[in-house]
């Protein structure tokens, strides 16, 4: 993402204007516009005119329009962005108030104008536009039939490839060769999927793990054929390829890919490894001193209210809730800890570390000392598990015990 032009006043009111230049940029820009938000951008819109002989006539017109925000729709398969709202400044062909949706588009800037830049929003700018920040990691988990080739960003894991072919199972009379041809051809669709999908110029490391011997076999595959095909990109990047073991092909398996210590250097620097560590960090700390682990919204503010935070862990999807008062209670949550000198770590929804955390009601705190429970009467906790966008689930979630 780059930053075309940022001004933000005294009282925090104020404009950017960004131009997003990769998919991932889509989902940053997902996380910034807001309900209440004014956008400003081109768009096209279908006009109507009606000539002197009556004539009625319609055509599409490329035009800028600023629409107040009313609902915001991110396709994470497609990484497009659809903003929907009813335009708010005036316009030849675009009446005020009328409804219009904006797509966002690549290599098309566009224009964010908010009442209140907070601090968490003014902290997403920073990282959209750092220009440091790459797909630097790609992880294929597989078993027998079935493969994912995934990206993994600092903020978000992509799917970008889904193999699965049917493997006859081992019974009585079986002949091996019907397996091995299967698996034959499930090999070279995953290769195939590896060289349309994986950018060497960028990706540092290729994880491939899966249960059992899959991806050993996967592996001398890969460069028997790129030996065969005189594949030089993936001959001289072989390098970059490691073998991890995972439960299975699925892409829930990923989380404990990233955790294994075998990675841990190639990960040392990533967002999605800090995240990992953090969340394991709690668990190991809940398991063993629950006193120093705490979640659920109003357990982890009595911690902070105490300047008991070491480690605030936060989803990013509390962050798009259509609730002003739920999104500033939350900015609060963040600022205060870090006043206090706590680290915090918001998780992307998009990773299996923040989808994790998000079945822990989206928050979580390692605290400095041991602090005691309250009871579950004395505290309303009105926030129980949520789902990517901020919104509650319909069971209930206690803190630590």
């Amino acid at each position: 993402m780059r930053l075309i032009h940022k001004d933000i006043n005294k009282d925090r009111s104020g404009q950017v204007t960004l131009l997003p230049e990769n998919p991932e940029d889509m989902w940053h820009a997902y996380n910034l516009v807001r309900v209440g938000d004014r956008l400003r951008s081109t768009t096209l819109r279908k006009v109507t005119t009606e000539n002197a002989a009556g004539t009625v006539s319609s055509q599409k017109q490329r035009t800028t329009l600023t629409v107040l925000v009313e609902s915001v729709y991110f396709d994470v398969q497609g990484c497009s962005l659809q903003v929907k709202g009813r335009n708010a400044e005036e316009n030849a062909y675009v009446k005020m108030g009328a409804y219009h949706t904006i797509d966002l588009e690549l290599q098309r800037k566009f224009t964010i104008v908010k009442d209140e830049w907070d601090s968490v929003s003014l902290d997403r700018v920073d990282e959209a536009t750092d220009i440091a920040r790459h797909a630097d990691l790609s992880a294929i988990v597989m078993q027998e039939g079935l493969g994912h080739i995934c990206l993994i960003t600092s903020s978000m894991t992509l799917v970008r490839c889904r193999v699965e072919v049917n493997v006859p199972k081992k019974r009585k009379g079986f002949q091996s060769s019907q397996l091995d041809k299967a698996m034959q051809r499930f090999y070279e669709q995953l290769y195939q999927g590896l060289n349309k999908h994986i950018n060497f110029g960028i990706v540092k490391c290729v994880i491939l793990a899966s249960p059992g011997f899959t991806k050993d076999d996967f592996y001398e595959y890969c460069f028997r054929q790129a030996v065969k095909e005189d594949n030089k990109v993936l001959i001289e990047n072989k390098p970059k390829f490691v073998l991890v073991h995972s439960s299975s092909g699925h892409r829930q398996a990923l989380k404990e890919v990233l955790e294994d210590p075998n990675i841990a250097n190639k990960l040392a620097d990533t967002r999605a490894a800090l995240e990992v560590k953090a969340l394991a960090d709690f668990y190991s700390m809940l398991k063993s001193d629950p006193s120093r682990a705490f979640y659920g919204v109003k357990h982890v503010e009595m911690a902070n209210e105490n300047h008991a935070i070491e480690v605030l862990l936060i989803s990013d999807s509390l962050f798009r809730s259509n609730k002003i008062e739920e999104r500033r209670r939350f900015v609060k949550l963040v600022d205060s800890v870090r006043e206090n000198a706590g680290q915090v770590r918001i998780f992307s929804s998009l990773h299996p570390s923040g989808e994790q955390l998000n079945q822990l009601t989206g928050v979580a705190a390692i605290l400095r000392f041991p602090m005691h429970e309250p009871d579950d009467s004395d505290i309303d906790d009105d926030y129980g598990p949520t789902d990517g966008d901020g919104n509650g689930l319909d069971y209930p979630t206690n803190a630590a015990s």
